[in-house]
């Protein structure tokens, strides 16, 4: 049985970002992701670099076949908080893993950050990314009108 995690770079807890991020998840499989990790439980764990926690986390997401790497827009790009997780996975590690990026934001003004700042890391470290990123507006990311037509193209890479 194929795994299917979201991970959420929102410094904010339970936030806007990880609600949109876990409704794409279980869209993409009609079924609730296997794993949820809101990064900001993981707090100032991130700044130790092998700390169980986060070595964990790091082996949880790792284990997943596909995995939604959701995070709000800040300074037009993904969270320093985002960034710390990823910092922890070698090279090549999500190898055989497919991950959709995600991103939400105020203005339309940033569409292309999950595929010019996001997609270019998750790549780094060995994860396919076989559709483009998804951006959603902070005020309609539960809308079908902005979600169908991405789901349709991602569907097709998830069992």
């Amino acid at each position: 049985m194929s795994r299917l995690a979201v991970v959420c770079g929102n410094p904010k807890p339970k936030s806007r970002t990880l609600e949109a991020a876990s409704l794409i998840a279980a869209r993409l499989r009609d079924t609730p992701a296997d794993h949820v990790l809101d990064l900001v439980d993981l707090g100032p764990e991130l700044l130790t670099w092998g700390s169980p926690a986060v070595t964990r986390a790091v082996a949880d997401v790792s284990a997943c076949d596909y995995v939604v790497f959701a995070s709000p827009t800040y300074k037009g790009t993904y969270t320093g908080l985002l960034k710390l997780f990823l910092d922890q996975f070698a090279a090549d590690s999500l190898d055989g893993t497919i991950a959709f990026p995600v991103m939400l934001g105020a203005a339309w003004g940033h569409a292309l950050a999950p595929d010019v700042f996001l997609k270019p890391v998750l790549t780094e470290i060995g994860a396919s990314c076989p559709v483009r990123g998804l951006y959603l507006l902070e005020t309609d990311y539960t809308s079908d009108a902005a979600l169908d037509p991405w789901l349709l193209r991602a569907r097709r890479f998830v069992a």
